[in-house]
């Protein structure tokens, strides 16, 4: 899928060609466009069942707010996929099909899928249906992707506590059994990291920091990078307070349990989790593949449903137009749009005029502001004199 791409579904009435022809009005657009600005191709749109004309504004309306969702969840889902994929471009791209096509081919060979959304079904209850599916779509990858997250976060903490340093690892695999007292009434064992750095303190003041530590009880049980684990006998009595005193001093208590057959039950909880993260790895891959090819569709046809219906109210009825998709360039669309104006500001009547060299001038933002109020606005609220809608899906 290339980058830089954008895209605009414009509609024109026929009679832009002298015949009244399809194919000559077609042709016509692709010239206004100009053949080195865009390449344009048909974009086959079924007539639809038509209402009244208050209904028809309220659809353009919905269809508008329903575009912007499509485009907001296409998106979302697009960040998952990145997510998913570390960033890695390539894949990421493999995996953005339509209908099992590359996006741009989805789109120069569109057909409305009648299956799934039956053309002789109302303007509404279509509109329903698209509104439902997206919303659909969303919550199922945002279901899926919370999943992913929770499980690598379990995977990310297990894994932290076997590769950490001795102030914060998993002591499982570091402690000898048998330097801890067990079922002693008396006496218990404490785990301490000392940084590497104040060690020597530690071994000066330990035994001063309350009262019932055993003397000379420390024993050096492991040491890292950072860390250095020591091992110190108090009485239960005070063992509370040697830990307080142990955090006054920077130095970090370990809470550590013997477990008989702890360390294989560790590894075997880190495996497990390790195996749920690769499945639902995979099933939110999968997942998010489908949804962004399935949000896309709903997508483009919203666009479909927003062409006919601003193509009903611009134009009128009989209904006889000719929609084109035109693929440009971010830095060739205001050339295209220029263009399109030039050829095609007669349709708009006096909302567009001509300065003294001939150039398309707009008329002032009062006009706008009026056909915006009556819905006959493009994208970002800028009146046009004929029906169009740029879009660019990444």
């Amino acid at each position: 899928m290339s980058k830089g791409t954008k895209y605009l579904l414009v509609s024109l009435p026929t009679n832009i060609a002298l015949a009244n022809d399809h194919d000559e009005a077609l042709t016509a657009m692709r010239s206004a466009v100009g053949m080195d600005n865009a390449t344009t191709v048909p974009f086959k749109i079924p007539e639809f069942k038509i209402g009244t004309l208050d209904a028809l504004v309220q659809q353009a309306d919905e269809l508008s707010k329903l575009g912007s969702a499509c485009e907001g969840v296409v998106g979302k889902v697009g960040d998952s996929l990145r997510t998913i994929l570390e960033g890695d471009e390539e894949k990421i791209s493999q995996s953005k099909t339509v209908n099992d096509k590359p996006l741009d081919q989805y789109l120069r060979s569109f057909h409305w899928n009648k299956v799934k959304y039956r053309a002789d079904k109302p303007l509404g209850e279509l509109i329903s249906m698209l509104q439902k599916e997206v919303t659909s779509i969303d919550n199922d990858v945002k279901n899926k992707y919370n999943q992913y997250n929770q499980v690598k976060t379990s995977l990310t903490a297990l894994q932290r506590k076997q590769t950490g340093n001795l102030s914060n690892k998993s002591l499982t695999t570091v402690v000898d059994p048998s330097l801890i007292i067990r079922d002693s009434e008396y006496l218990e064992t404490h785990l301490v990291a000392v940084p590497n750095t104040i060690t020597k303190d530690f071994i000066k003041t330990y035994e001063t920091l309350c009262a019932m530590i055993v003397p000379r009880s420390a024993v050096k049980v492991d040491a890292d990078d950072e860390f250095t684990l020591y091992a110190v006998t108090t009485f239960k009595k005070t063992g509370q307070e040697f830990i307080h005193k142990c955090r006054e001093r920077k130095w970090t208590p370990r809470d550590y349990k013997y477990k008989e057959g702890g360390r294989e039950e560790e590894q075997k909880e880190v495996d497990k989790v390790a195996k749920d993260e690769r499945k639902v790895w995979n099933e939110a891959l999968r997942l998010g593949r489908t949804a962004w090819g399935e949000a896309v569709m709903a997508w483009v046809h919203v666009l479909a449903l927003r062409v006919f219906v601003e193509t009903v109210l611009r134009y009128g009825l009989p209904l006889s137009f000719v929609c084109g998709l035109v693929k440009t360039t971010p830095k060739l669309m205001k050339r295209v749009r220029n263009s399109l104006d030039s050829s095609y500001s007669y349709l708009a009547g006096n909302a567009f005029g001509r300065d003294k060299k001939g150039r398309v001038q707009k008329d002032d933002s009062s006009t706008s502001a009026d056909m915006q109020a009556a819905g006959h606005t493009g994208e970002g609220g800028e009146y046009s004199a004929y029906v169009c809608y740029e879009f660019e899906i990444n």
